[in-house]
């Protein structure tokens, strides 16, 4: 394959969605090989490649407005997420950092048990369990097409959490959302 070939997959591949070192070895290679390249062609058209060399991904970003420059259509769409799957998304960094924290290598597996008892904290009491059951499993559904969590072959239920995550949730996100739960959890106690 030649290096304009490889180069141009590797922007289709970045277009597409997060590169991961581990699952897409070539695509990785070639950003790390013809990175200005690449960067150069989405520079133009106001996108960033953001590469994470510790985590292992690459993604794109639109770039912040500039003052005064005319600005360029988004071609990097923002998503609007649900409650739930927002909910999801920040427990499950909590629970990365946590990972981190306490020493954990490699990769932080959670069962889906796992995952719909971290969200079931935050349901409203519901008699009906099986509704809160199917609401958390098409959450993580939605979270692992979004890129968030991957299923385990071989390995029924269970969820590697992404470290593409803290990208997209950061310490400031973590910071404020836990304030808005703290918050909203004393108006509920308020309440009663």
């Amino acid at each position: 394959m030649s290096d304009e070939h490889a180069t141009a997959s590797a922007i289709i591949r970045l277009m597409q969605g997060v590169v991961y070192r581990e699952s897409d070895e070539g695509t990785w290679n070639t950003v790390e090989r013809s990175g200005a390249a690449v960067r150069d062609h989405f520079a133009t058209i106001g996108v960033d490649v953001v590469v994470d060399e510790e985590e292992g991904y690459a993604y794109l970003r639109s770039r912040p407005e500039v003052q005064g420059e005319e600005a360029l259509p988004r071609l990097v769409r923002r998503r609007a997420l649900t409650y739930p799957l927002s909910l999801l998304l920040v427990l499950l960094r909590k629970r990365l950092l946590e990972f981190e924290t306490t020493g954990g290598e490699g990769r932080l597996v959670l069962s889906t048990e796992q995952i719909v008892e971290m969200l079931r904290l935050f349901q409203a009491d519901s008699t009906n369990d099986a509704r809160v059951v199917d609401t958390a499993e098409a959450t993580i559904r939605k979270a692992a097409e979004l890129g968030f969590l991957r299923a385990l072959k071989g390995q029924a239920d269970h969820w590697e959490v992404r470290r593409i995550l803290k990208a997209y949730v950061d310490a400031e996100t973590l910071s404020d959302f836990a304030g808005r739960l703290r918050e909203y959890a004393g108006k509920g106690l308020a309440n009663e």
